[in-house]
């Protein structure tokens, strides 16, 4: 088995769907996606093909639970600059844990905490 990508798809928790998809709309400058099934409603990161990474915010009525210290931590990514993303987190409701720091030749990284109290990655590589 080959892998193009570590990653196929996550869920971020959402208590207030409307709201968190406010936040994500506005800090990355995208129109999310509604996906409404049985007993879950997502909004969905845009994608270009449906073989790229994908995923979604996701209410559950309790299935996912944010946390601002337990669980995995995705980065998502913020190119061309972390910094344009953190520029909107604190303004939509969010809190700045990790500033922008650079990661080496990996380019840089930054964590918040999303509306919802999710704990959140950034990461950005510049253009060569």
């Amino acid at each position: 088995m080959t892998f193009k990508n570590a990653i196929s798809w996550f869920e971020i928790p959402a208590i207030d769907l409307a709201r968190a998809q406010q936040f994500y709309e506005t800090i990355f400058g995208i129109t999310m996606i509604p996906l409404e099934m049985p007993n879950m409603k997502m909004r969905m990161f845009p994608l270009e093909d449906m073989m790229g990474v994908g995923g979604a915010l996701c209410d559950t009525g309790g299935f996912h639970k944010p946390s601002a210290t337990d669980g995995p931590l995705i980065y998502l990514n913020a190119n061309p600059d972390v910094q344009i993303v953190l520029d909107k987190v604190e303004a939509m409701g969010g809190k700045i844990l990790v500033p922008k720091m650079a990661v080496g030749q990996y380019g840089f990284m930054a964590v918040f905490i999303d509306c919802e109290g999710n704990r959140i990655a950034l990461h950005s590589v510049p253009a060569s």
